[in-house]
């Protein structure tokens, strides 16, 4: 890498108003509604327990099911996501493809509500494409995140919009498991509404977010006989053949490749395992999202000034031992409890103890994403954020691919308890990946980029 005078030539980022920053980070608040009441908390373990309903195999093939719909969706991400960033960047449109995948989100989502039982391949239709809508903003807003503030706030900033959205979680979820109850057939009637909640909460709250987001970028004219297809696949074309400039990024995004796999497969059957394995009540239930929910939104905020301090690789290591330390005790909840209870003479549940092990859990999930997504920020020149978080966004879902689909799979010969410390091994291997990640020369290479850049214009 040649050497040159970064800081003399190269245009600082400014830091966004705090009206922006809000706006931003109100559609991590608003689409948590999606994340949790279908993917997570209530229409994952009523689609496996009501909707394809195999009790008697143990819901071995609802839980496959599920997995399939999710990979298929995360699949189409993969696909679709560089070469949607690309053409973002070239024609400054970060905020209109937001949109779009916005209404997509809400309109699919309220559709799932003519879900009934028996009615598989609606439901499995209609998954691939909300999650795969939700997906793809999931990636368009994390664009704006290096044009929000310097390299030095981004874990702040970041922090901050992973945060709300664990508070919008927990409004949106507290009232769905309030008002709508159990995800149960004998409260089917009222638990179908979830899915027009959902919509509704995620077209609401995020109207603050398409008023105050600014789009910056400059757009570019289109060449004659080319269109925004073949500008984009010629420029994640250069980029791959770039990417040895930015190496460091590709090392972190083969690390986030297994790091996101476990995340994936722990947000798909955390409250599916709660059912199936440790056999929870709804009271239990309830409480365990309120535990998730707050203690996420304190490690992606706590995180995230840790972060702008230690550095982010670091923090994202130390994310992960965590995710370790969590799955080992999720895997362990009922013979820990059995063995409590012989040598203390107790009389515990394995519902009780798994309540402290959603502490550990909720901390590893705030943090560990927010520390990944401002990584990729500090590694991101702005011309090419859109670009590179979709990048961000195809190493997510390719993990989510992998992951889903492996424990799918694991899980229908293993059983769900035994196939839950997959996401063990795939966290240790993501931290063994990481430690080649040099974060100062990533960032340097972002930098160096937008200088030639500065220079060439």
């Amino acid at each position: 890498m040649s050497a040159i005078s970064v800081p003399a030539e190269r245009v600082p980022r400014q830091r966004a108003s705090r009206k922006e920053i809000f706006g931003w980070a109100m559609f991590d608040f608003a689409n948590q509604a999606y994340t949790l009441l279908i993917i997570t908390v209530v229409f994952g373990e009523l689609f496996t327990t009501v909707i394809v309903g195999d009790r008697g195999d143990n819901y071995r093939l609802a839980n496959l099911l599920w997995s399939l719909a999710l990979a298929v969706s995360y699949l189409l991400v993969v696909v679709t996501g560089p070469i949607c960033g690309a053409a973002m960047d070239f024609s400054a449109a970060k905020k209109r493809f937001l949109f779009i995948s916005y209404l997509a989100t809400v309109v699919t989502t309220a559709m799932l509500y003519f879900v009934t039982p028996g009615y598989v391949v609606l439901g499995l239709l209609l998954i691939v494409v909300s999650n795969y809508a939700y997906s793809m903003g999931e990636s368009f807003i994390a664009a704006f995140l290096p044009d929000l503030g310097p390299p030095q706030d981004l874990g702040k900033i970041s922090g901050f919009g992973w945060a709300l959205g664990y508070v919008g979680g927990l409004f949106a979820a507290g009232f769905t498991l309030v008002a709508l109850g159990e995800a149960t057939a004998e409260n089917f009637e009222r638990i179908r509404w979830v899915g027009p909640f959902a919509g509704g909460f995620f077209l609401i709250t995020a109207i603050p977010t398409f008023l105050w987001i600014k789009e910056r970028g400059t757009p570019h004219s289109l060449p004659p006989g080319d269109n925004y297809i073949s500008i984009a696949r010629a420029r994640v074309a250069t980029t791959l053949h770039e990417l040895r400039r930015f190496r460091d990024l590709g090392i972190f995004l083969f690390s986030l490749l297994f790091s996101m796999a476990g995340i994936y497969i722990i947000i798909a059957f955390a409250f599916i395992y709660g059912a199936q394995v440790i056999g929870w009540d709804e009271s239990i239930r309830n409480i365990m999202f309120i535990i998730v929910q707050i203690t996420a939104a304190v490690g992606a905020l706590g995180f995230g000034f840790i972060q702008d301090r230690i550095g982010a690789k670091i923090t994202y290591i130390g994310t992960l031992l965590l995710w370790v330390a969590a799955i080992i005790a999720i895997w362990a909840t009922p013979e820990v409890t059995a063995f409590l209870n012989t040598r203390l003479g107790l009389d515990w549940e394995a519902q009780h103890l798994f309540l402290v092990v959603g502490c550990l859990a909720g901390l590893s999930l705030g943090s560990s994403q927010s520390a990944s997504r401002a990584l990729v920020g500090l590694f991101s020149p702005l011309e090419k954020s859109a670009e590179f978080f979709g990048f961000w966004g195809l190493a997510n879902k390719l993990a989510g691919v992998g992951g889903i689909i492996g424990l799918g799979l694991l899980q229908s010969v293993v059983g769900l308890q035994a196939s839950i410390l997959l996401c063990a091994v795939l966290f240790v291997i993501a931290i063994l990946i990481c430690l080649a990640v040099n974060q100062a020369r990533g960032q340097h290479a972002a930098e160096e980029w937008e200088v030639r850049r500065n220079s060439m214009n």
